[in-house]
């Protein structure tokens, strides 16, 4: 099958798509920031896409990376900061204006007239709160970051919270770590799981995933080598959740090759893209 996508009559898309904002609006504001994801849900995203990592003292944060020295003016791995640290620091106000949103933060910004929306750490329990008094329904997914050194300790805290908060919009748990799904399974088999994959490694390819998984998560990349590979994974039974997908290129290809989401920086923009190929 062709990736390629032709100019001239389009056919209607072939299945509804699901928009999910990654790591919140994080084109328009901070990522991981609570401004990023109230601008995603005023943008009409579908969903939330974060990813979580657990402090020393066992508060479960939304930062991407294993160190806190890209997004914030602080350094350090967040597995050995304390959740008081992490709230000392600023974690927005490197970007400004048309700055990269994933450029180095500037260390000597000025947090005392800062919004805190968007310089604070955010927590997942600040981020199911605003979930939760969404004014319509939110998906959230949620991506666990391995490898830790609290290992099982961050699918345990997750799922406490996420018993306690009984959300009543969708809540699916995400990995690239497929012993990591196997935890969330085990603990809570009723909670959808997303294989997350940066290569489609050849046990993968006829669309099949890890034991319980129902929910195929390709990086962008192995669209556009293997578009073939949403049929081959609907065939087995599951469902396709692409990343990252920004470029309207990409949009247009995982709209007609029938993907079930896309998690995109630019949820307002490839919202408004998929409303005009309907």
């Amino acid at each position: 099958m062709s990736s390629e996508i032709h100019e001239g009559a389009r056919p209607p898309l072939a299945r509804p798509l699901s928009v999910i904002a990654h790591r919140g609006a994080s084109a328009a504001a901070p990522e991981h920031t609570l401004a990023a994801y109230r601008t995603a849900i005023e943008e009409g995203a579908d969903g939330l896409e974060c990813d979580v990592r657990l402090t020393a003292d066992g508060h479960l944060v939304c930062v991407h990376d294993r160190r806190i020295n890209r997004t914030s003016n602080g350094r350090g791995a967040v597995s050995t900061l304390e959740l008081a640290e992490l709230a000392a620091l600023d974690f927005g106000s490197w970007k400004n204006g048309d700055a990269d949103p994933y450029e180095s933060p500037d260390t000597d910004a000025d947090t005392d007239t800062a919004d805190p929306e968007r310089t604070s750490v955010l927590t997942l329990e600040r981020l199911l709160q605003l979930v939760a008094d969404a004014p319509r329904p939110v998906e959230l997914a949620i991506e666990t970051k391995h490898p830790t050194r609290w290992a099982g300790q961050v699918e345990e805290r997750l799922l406490g919270l996420l018993d306690r908060y009984r959300l009543r919009t969708p809540v699916r748990v995400m990995s690239f770590s497929a012993r990591s799904l196997h935890r969330v399974r085990a603990a809570a088999p009723h909670l959808p799981t997303v294989y997350l994959m940066q290569l489609l490694l050849p046990r993968h390819r006829d669309g099949r995933l890890p034991e319980g998984v129902r929910i195929a998560g390709p990086g962008m990349r192995i669209l556009r080598a293997r578009p073939d590979y949403v049929e081959r994974a609907h065939r087995a039974g599951n469902q396709v959740h692409v990343w990252t997908v920004d470029d309207p290129a990409d949009v247009e290809l995982c709209a007609r090759l029938g993907v079930d989401a896309v998690i995109t920086n630019r949820p307002r923009e490839v919202r408004a893209q998929l409303d005009e190929l309907r």
